[in-house]
């Protein structure tokens, strides 16, 4: 069994700053351990449940969050930027599911700790055939391209929330409680691990979908942008364009889920280049 796992780090137990998610900050190092003792856990519980394979997809900022040598399985590890697929590169129909690790709740989330949509100084909301969506939605795009399933979401109880909205929902592991956008009750680091190992192995046998997501046909992306500028920028992609509802609104269509996410993503990289 092949097990395709991207890992985010906000939805980590323990973890409610960016000051424990960032290179270079006083507190990574900690948050380094706290993800990889997350990590190893769910690479533990699917081993269990029978799988033999993995592909890690460091996803978090500038993506080389993971020590090689330190991570279970014999995985290996797809790290540094620049990815195309971003949060999915590595992904294609050979892998039998996927898990989504240490996720967030999207920026719209009311009480989701460290909440965002790819880019928080970009993006202010983006929604999905009207329904406000964050990264879990986003990325599940590409399974349902690929049909592959997504078997197991982490973070906290928002993201898990968020992940019970996709079409088949995948079997979810809230390791803490969002209070604020910066303050959450998470379980014990030991405790949470458990929970992930268990979650995992269960995951790929009692919980694992029959099908990858599946999306109306066609679906409609709409991205709010933080600026009408940002909007505007976007709207030089093809098929993409202003609502006409409101100046920093954006709406694509199409039938193709991949396409879908590949215009998000061009949406992401275009407008980064207006903040930085």
């Amino acid at each position: 069994m092949k097990v395709f796992i991207s890992t985010d780090f906000e939805g980590v137990a323990g973890i409610v700053d960016w000051d424990q998610i960032m290179v270079g900050s006083h507190d990574y190092d900690m948050g380094r351990r706290l993800l990889l003792g997350e990590l190893n856990a769910a690479i533990a519980g699917a081993l269990e449940a029978g799988a033999d394979t993995f592909l890690v997809n460091d996803s978090h900022s500038t993506m080389r969050n993971l020590p090689p040598d330190l991570i279970a399985g014999h995985a290996s590890l797809l790290s540094g930027k620049h990815k195309p697929m971003y949060m999915m590169e590595g992904l294609d129909g050979s892998f039998d599911a996927i898990f989504f690790l240490g996720y967030h709740g999207s920026i719209g989330a009311s009480a989701a700790v460290l909440s965002h949509s790819y880019n928080p100084r970009a993006i202010w909301e983006t929604r999905l055939n009207g329904r406000i969506v964050g990264e879990t939605a986003l990325n599940a795009l590409v399974a349902a391209h690929y049909g592959v399933p997504i078997a197991l979401v982490t973070g906290d109880q928002v993201t898990v929330a968020e992940a019970g909205e996709l079409s088949p929902a995948p079997h979810g592991v809230a390791v803490k409680r969002s209070v604020t956008r910066y303050a959450a009750e998470s379980l014990h680091p030991e405790l949470a691990r458990e929970r992930i190992r268990a979650g995992a192995r269960v995951a790929l046998t009692s919980y694992l979908p029959a099908t990858a997501p599946v999306f109306p046909t066609p679906t409609t992306l709409e991205v709010t942008f933080l600026t009408a500028d940002m909007a505007e920028a976007a709207a030089w992609l093809h098929g993409v364009e202003l609502t006409g509802e409101d100046t920093r609104t954006v709406r694509y269509s199409s039938d193709d889920p991949l396409a879908i996410f590949r215009t998000f993503v061009t949406m992401v990289m275009l407008t980064r280049a207006l903040v930085e």
